[in-house]
C-alpha cells in the first residue's frame, strides 16, 4: 500500500525537483516508511511512491527500474496473486531480484507489455513510464479499490493517489471558479460525486478495470476489464455454495499475504464474520479482531462482533467510543478531498485508529453487500407492485429516483437563479447512471441495480471509505468479496439467488451460516452509523445552521431561504432531512477547507 504521484510533460518541460517533493509530503500518511522518485527531467517524466511497507520490507523500495533504465513503475496496492506470477516467470528464466509484488509487475510488462494487467489479481493503481516509446501508462484495478486522479490540460499531464498531491503541480487556483458545478448536481442526487468527475473542473478519475497511455501527440484509454461481460446461468444450490465458499476462502487466503501483523474488522454481521470464519481456518494462532461500540444499544454491534469473536477463537479488541464524532468531521473531509454525505465515515476511522495501533492491515467485509443484495433499498424498490412490468427505460428511471438523494426538482428549486440556469440541461441520470444501465440489459432487474452499485457506488463512495480512512493512519485494508473471481461468479449467479422478497443475500446467507451459525448468518443488518439526524434536531442544530449559514460556496450555491426552510423544517419535525443536510454539511465542510 502506497501512495503514487508524478507527470508527463508533452513539451518536455520539467517540474522542479521542489515540486515533487510537495507532492510527496501530501501523501506521507499513505506511505510513511519510504520515498522514492525517478524524474527524467530531459523528458519532462517523473514517477513517485510514498511507501507503507507491507510486502518484502527491506527489497521493495520504489521505483523499480528496469535493467537498461529505461522501464520505471510504481504501485499503489497489492497484488495478491504475486507469489504464482514470480514463480512463472522464474520458471521462464526471469531473474528477480527481490520477494516484492511492484518487481513483478516491471518484469511481466517488459515482457508482455500493457496487456500483462489482466493476470492481476489485486487492488492497484500502477504508473509505468516507458522512455523506450516516450509514454507514460496510468492503470486501475478492476473495480477501483485503488485511487488515481490526473489532471491533464493537454500539456502536462499530473496524477496522485490523492487530489491534494495533484494540486501543487497544477495551475488550478483553487477559487469558486475552479469548483465543477456538473459535479455538484450529480452529488446532490447520489450523496457523492460519481466517477469520472471530481470536485475540481480539471481533474478527473482514472476509471475503473481502465488503462491510459499518454505521449506527445495525447491520451489514449481503453477498459481492460468489464463486468458487463459475464451471463447469468443457472446453479443448483449445492453448487453454487460449493463454487462460492471455494472462491471465497481462495481471496481469504491469498490476502494474508504479509510481512507485517494484520487482522480484520468485525461487526458481527454476517460479511464480516464471514471472512473472519475463513481467515481462521488458514492461521494457527488467533485472528487478530477490532469493533468499536457505542453507549447506544440502538447503534452499538459490539455484543455480536464480541459474540463472533468467541465463535471463531479471535484476539478480539473492543473499545466503546463517543457516538458524537461531529468533531472528527472536518479531518475526515481533508482525508477524502471532496465532500461525502455519508456519516459512516467517522466511526470507520475511529476503527481504524483503534486497529492502527496492532496492525499494518486488516481484512474487511466490503462488496458483499453490492454484490448479493444486502441493502434494504433492493427489495424497497424491486418488490414494487408493478416494478417488473415496467419498461426498460421506467425500470432504470425509477431506481434512480429510489436512491436519489435530493429530485431533480427540488434541486432547481434550492439553486440560485443563475447556478439553475446553468444546471437545467443537466440530467444525473441520462449522464451519469443510464451508460452503466446501458451495458447491464442482459442482467435481471436485480443484478441490474446491483451492476449500478458496483460501478457507481462502490468507486465513488463505499470503497473510498476504507482505503481513505485506513491511510489517514497508515494501514492497508484489504476486500476478498472484491476477488475478480468472486465478482464475475456473482454476476453469474441470477437475481433470485441473491433476493427473494424481503430476503437479502438469500444463497450466501445459507451457504455461509453453517461457518457461524444461523444466529450470526440471519441476523437483522444494522448499518455503521450515528444518529446524526437528532443532533440536527438538538444538540447540533446551532452548529449547523453557522455551519450552512457561513459558508460561502452554500450561499453562492444555493437559495438561503430554502436551506433555512430545510433547518427548520427538520428541527421541528415536520420532515426528515438527516440525509440532506448532511450532505449539505459535507459541502460546506469541504469549502471552507478547499476554497478558505
Amino acid at each position: 500500500m502506497c501512495g503514487i504521484f508524478g507527470y508527463f510533460d508533452r513539451g518536455r518541460r520539467p517540474l522542479g525537483d521542489d515540486v515533487l517533493a510537495g507532492m510527496a509530503r501530501k501523501l506521507i500518511h499513505r506511505g510513511p516508511d519510504d520515498e522514492g522518485i525517478h524524474h527524467q527531467r530531459e523528458r519532462g517524466a517523473a514517477v513517485g511512491n510514498r511507501r507503507l511497507s507491507i510486502i518484502d520490507i527491506q527489497g521493495g523500495h520504489q521505483p523499480f527500474v528496469s535493467d537498461d533504465g529505461m522501464i520505471a513503475v510504481v504501485h499503489n496496492g497489492e497484488i495478491y496473486n504475486f507469489a504464482e506470477l514470480a514463480a512463472a516467470l522464474r520458471r521462464d528464466g526471469v531473474t528477480l531480484d527481490t520477494g516484492s509484488d511492484t518487481e513483478v509487475i516491471l518484469r511481466l510488462y517488459e515482457r508482455e507489455g500493457i496487456d500483462f494487467v489482466s493476470r492481476l489479481n489485486g487492488m492497484f493503481a500502477i504508473a509505468i513510464d516507458d522512455a523506450r516509446d516516450d509514454a507514460m501508462y496510468l492503470v486501475r484495478d478492476r473495480i477501483g479499490v485503488k485511487p488515481l486522479y490526473l489532471a491533464d490540460d493537454g500539456n502536462r499531464m499530473v496524477f496522485g493517489s490523492e487530489i491534494k498531491a495533484i494540486l501543487p503541480a497544477t495551475e488550478i487556483d483553487r477559487s469558486l471558479g475552479a469548483v465543477d458545478l456538473e459535479a455538484i448536481h450529480h452529488y446532490l442526487s447520489f450523496n457523492y460525486i460519481p466517477a469520472p468527475w471530481t470536485i475540481w473542473k480539471e481533474v478527473r478519475h482514472v476509471m475503473p478495470g481502465t488503462w491510459m497511455r499518454f505521449n506527445r501527440s495525447g491520451v489514449e484509454s481503453f477498459t481492460w476489464w468489464s463486468l458487463a461481460e459475464q451471463r447469468e446461468r443457472d446453479y443448483r444450490f449445492d453448487d453454487w455454495s460449493a463454487e462460492f465458499l471455494s472462491i471465497l476462502d481462495d481471496a481469504t487466503r491469498i490476502r494474508l499475504r504479509a510481512d507485517v501483523p494484520w487482522g480484520a474488522f468485525l461487526s458481527g454481521g454476517v460479511d464480516s464474520s464471514t471472512i473472519v470464519a475463513l481467515m481462521a481456518r488458514h492461521v494457527d494462532r488467533p485472528v487478530k479482531t477490532f469493533c468499536i461500540g457505542f453507549a447506544d444499544p440502538a447503534y452499538d454491534e459490539s455484543a455480536f462482533a464480541s459474540e463472533a469473536a468467541r465463535r471463531f477463537g479471535c484476539d478480539h479488541t473492543s473499545e466503546i467510543a463517543e457516538l458524537n464524532m461531529l468533531d472528527r468531521w472536518p479531518e475526515v473531509i481533508h482525508h477524502l478531498d471532496q465532500p461525502h454525505g455519508d456519516a459512516s465515515f467517522m466511526p470507520t476511522l475511529r476503527v481504524s485508529e483503534l486497529a492502527a495501533k496492532h496492525v499494518k492491515v486488516v481484512l474487511t467485509g466490503d462488496g458483499g453487500d453490492e454484490l448479493f443484495a444486502g441493502y434494504d433499498k433492493y427489495p424497497a424498490y424491486l418488490s414494487r407492485t408493478g416494478v417488473q412490468a415496467l419498461s426498460a427505460d421506467d425500470f432504470q428511471r425509477g431506481y434512480f429516483d429510489s436512491i436519489s438523494l435530493f429530485s431533480p426538482a427540488a434541486k432547481q428549486a434550492m439553486y440560485q437563479p443563475d447556478v439553475a440556469k446553468r444546471l437545467q440541461p443537466v440530467d444525473s441520470f441520462t449522464v451519469a447512471a443510464k451508460p452503466w444501465f446501458d451495458r447491464a440489459q442482459h442482467f435481471d432487474r436485480v443484478n441490474q441495480a446491483l451492476y449500478l452499485d458496483m460501478q457507481m457506488l462502490l468507486p465513488g463512495n463505499n470503497l473510498v471509505k476504507p482505503d481513505r480512512m485506513g491511510m489517514a493512519v497508515s494501514i492497508e485494508a484489504r476486500a476478498p468479496f472484491l476477488d475478480w473471481r468472486m465478482m464475475e461468479f456473482a454476476f453469474r449467479s441470477r437475481g433470485n439467488t441473491k433476493l427473494r422478497a424481503d430476503d437479502k443475500k438469500h444463497w450466501y446467507k445459507r451457504a455461509a451460516a453453517p461457518l457461524m451459525g444461523g444466529d450470526l448468518a440471519y441476523r437483522k443488518k444494522q448499518m455503521f452509523t450515528m444518529p446524526i439526524g437528532d443532533w440536527f434536531r438538538t444538540s447540533s442544530y446551532a452548529w449547523l445552521a453557522a455551519t450552512l449559514g457561513d459558508s460561502p460556496l452554500v450561499n453562492r450555491l444555493f437559495r438561503p431561504e430554502v436551506v433555512e426552510s430545510m433547518l427548520v423544517r427538520h428541527r421541528d419535525g415536520s420532515a426528515n432531512f438527516t440525509r440532506e443536510l448532511r450532505a449539505l454539511a459535507a459541502l460546506a465542510l469541504w469549502g471552507e477547507q478547499a476554497l478558505g
